[in-house]
């Protein structure tokens, strides 16, 4: 048997954490015709100033590649989620910005989502969730 520190066990847990997630939320906001990433983007999105984000720095926020980002955009800007933008003074600037059906849509999930995220985490460990999110926001990686 190999032992480990708690920091790689705590990395460990924390992708599988991620996989659990993802499937759990899928399943809970696909009656909405959305997955966990295209709810994480409209929720950046109305978050933003003008709600709205530079393709590049929404790409950050998730952790994606360029490319990637403007693969999941793709669908979303299909069916009315989202519209691109281009910015005035330079043509390589593009911003992804937040439509009206994505913002009812968000609207309309998140308490479905946030009832996915207590099935995960009960309400009686908010405490210990705090604390947590406290560590994530000092590393500066996170929300």
């Amino acid at each position: 048997m190999v032992y480990i520190n708690s920091t790689l066990k705590f990395i460990l847990n924390l992708a599988k954490m991620q996989t659990i997630v993802n499937r759990r939320f899928d399943a809970q906001l696909s009656s909405y015709g959305l997955g966990f990433n295209d709810f994480v983007i409209l929720y950046y999105l109305s978050q933003a100033p003008h709600e709205k984000l530079r393709r590049i720095d929404l790409a950050d926020k998730l952790g994606f590649t360029a490319s990637g980002i403007t693969r999941m955009l793709a669908p979303m800007e299909k069916t009315g989620l989202v519209s691109r933008e281009s910015n005035e003074r330079d043509a390589r600037v593009s911003y992804v910005v937040l439509a009206p059906g994505g913002k009812r849509l968000l609207n309309e999930s998140i308490k479905t989502a946030e009832y996915a995220a207590l099935d995960i985490f009960p309400k009686s460990k908010t405490k210990k969730i705090e604390k947590l999110s406290e560590i994530f926001d000092e590393t500066g990686l996170f929300l």
